[in-house]
């Protein structure tokens, strides 16, 4: 593919290089606009572009993140049944140097973030420093393993708040945390009861009945941290709780049916229902937050 100049080739090398960036996976990074959301700057034009911008940012650092993964994992994924075939890099579709040309394409890029907000780059920095100790050394600890793939998300939710110069709020912090321990824990479910203990090295420490005390405790703590912040702070949010709820246990349908809870983006994009349930919480709150703001 690579010594072949015909444009039908250099067409699908292209493609393969999207693929590697896993587009698909930057919907993770809206979590970053939560704060534009609850801070009610959504109707600040500045705002929204200083929000975008940072979450551009994120794109391209959790993009760099897969990059990196995919490289270190390639010889196992060589060996996985539906990994040698959709990873670009395992699947021989792009080269371990056109690999390391979009790396460090995206960490030029990612470094001139200093120049649009110093504390979204140490934000990035941490994020990128967390993954690699993740990639080749933390994926293999039971427990810190799922911790770091919720942390990655919380990091999200502060790059959203340091660029808007408002506070994290206790109760963002903690709904945040518990969501994505919920994600984090559904993921592991999912890759043991479709490959075993042989998924991945981390999962011969886990148990179906453990992984599921862990998801069932983080769901239970991110509806119970979500509903004590509206009951607190925006008291006539109270009727998007049951919205909440319904995400969450569509979601677990959807996971305990469908097993489609080892990617949560495939999940949210393939149900109609999470999405429809999704853009109803985010109608509901914006418009609630825009009238306690005028």
């Amino acid at each position: 593919m690579e010594n072949n100049p015909s444009s039908s080739h250099h067409g699908i090398s292209i493609l393969a290089m999207i693929k590697l960036l896993r587009p698909k996976q930057w919907i993770k990074n809206s979590f970053v606009l939560a704060p534009l959301a609850f801070s009610g700057l959504f109707l600040d034009g500045a705002a929204i572009k200083a929000a975008l911008i940072a979450m551009l940012y994120f794109c391209a650092a959790s993009s760099a993140t897969y990059i990196l993964n995919d490289y270190q994992d390639i010889e196992r994924d060589r060996q996985h049944p539906k990994k040698s075939k959709s990873r670009p890099l395992a699947s021989g579709e792009v080269s371990t140097s056109q690999a390391a040309v979009l790396l460090l394409m995206l960490y030029g890029f990612i470094c001139t973030s200093y120049f649009f907000s110093p504390s979204v780059t140490w934000i990035l920095l941490i994020y990128m420093l967390q993954n690699i100790a993740y990639t080749y050394i933390l994926k293999h600890q039971p427990v810190i393993d799922i911790f770091l793939i919720a942390i990655g998300f919380v990091l999200r939710v502060y790059a959203g708040a340091f660029v808007l110069d408002v506070p994290v709020s206790s109760w963002m912090f903690s709904t945040t945390l518990c969501l994505a321990l919920y994600l984090a824990s559904i993921k592991r479910l999912q890759e043991l009861q479709q490959s075993g203990q042989d998924g991945r090295s981390v999962l011969k420490y886990y148990t179906p009945k453990l992984v599921e005390r862990y998801a069932e405790m983080s769901a239970t703590g991110a509806l119970l941290f979500y509903s004590l912040f509206v009951i607190t702070n925006q008291p006539q949010m109270a009727i998007t709780i049951p919205i909440v709820l319904f995400g969450l246990f569509r979601y677990w349908f959807i996971v305990d049916t469908q097993d489609g809870g080892e990617s949560p983006t495939d999940a949210l994009l393939s149900d109609w229902q999470i999405l429809l349930t999704i853009l109803v919480w985010i109608s509901t709150c914006l418009w609630i937050l825009a009238q306690s703001h005028v």
